[in-house]
């Protein structure tokens, strides 16, 4: 018997903060239609990554993944 461990998840943002050491924020976008209007919208989530020893910078685009929980609020890091 095999067992099939599931992919975690992976999100592609852009970097809009890099306040912090070792964590940036990165907003994701998401194109949904309205249920009751059946409008398309763009919705934005932002979300703390850890990014330890990462050159980054405002603007650029990253890929992101689930991992466990590093603090309190981080749940992804850069890929």
């Amino acid at each position: 018997m095999t067992t099939t461990t599931p992919k975690p998840q992976t999100l592609k943002g852009t970097v809009v903060k890099m306040a912090m050491k070792d964590t940036v924020t990165v907003a994701v976008s998401r194109y949904v239609k309205h249920p009751k209007y059946k409008k398309f919208q763009t919705r934005t989530k932002k979300y703390l990554v850890h990014a330890p020893e990462h050159a980054l910078e405002i603007g650029q685009a990253v890929t992101i993944v689930a991992c466990r929980p590093i603090s309190k609020m981080k749940r992804f890091k850069i890929a």
